[in-house]
């Protein structure tokens, strides 16, 4: 996935709120890291994918890929966080033949490895086995990137309206 383009409007992003809530000299880590935990919560719960006990379809997969790109912000945001925005790709490398359950906990799992390590092989492992979220879900990266852009809109107007 091509990412130049993504860092650039996540920075922006980025800056545009932290200027809005005074928030420039306070480290934002923590709550970044625990935001995309969150967000993580939020897709699994959308897929259903666990939710051995009930036999309620998942949510329209655009309601997903919406919950996806969350994701992507937050990875985003950590990585411009920690230096790594000049990444310019990154591929989910790895043959996947782990369930979707199996793969949601493996991306909890590589979230703590990198919230531990905070180096630039964690943060590229944490963003490929996010990746392999996508592969499993059915999303190209088309797909991602253009509803990246659309959220990354609703997010600007969400700041404007005093979200």
């Amino acid at each position: 996935m091509e990412l130049k383009e993504i860092f650039k409007m996540q920075k922006e992003l980025d800056q545009h709120i932290e200027q809005q809530h005074q928030l420039e000299d306070e480290d934002l880590f923590d709550r970044k890291t625990l935001a995309l935990l969150v967000e993580l919560g939020e897709l699994a719960n959308e897929t259903r994918c666990f939710k051995f006990w009930s036999l309620k379809d998942p949510s329209p997969r655009s309601v997903i890929l919406e919950e996806f790109v969350d994701g992507i912000h937050f990875i985003a945001s950590l990585g411009i966080e920690c230096g790594f925005a000049g990444i310019e790709t990154i591929s989910a490398q790895e043959q996947n033949e782990l369930s979707l359950t199996e793969q949601f906990l493996k991306v909890y799992e590589s979230v703590h490895t990198f919230r531990a390590v905070k180096s630039r092989s964690s943060y590229e492992k944490m963003f490929e086995h996010y990746l392999l979220l996508a592969s499993l879900l059915g999303f190209s990266d088309s797909e991602i990137k253009e509803a990246y852009i659309a959220k990354n809109e609703v997010n600007y107007k969400r700041q404007q309206e005093g979200y």
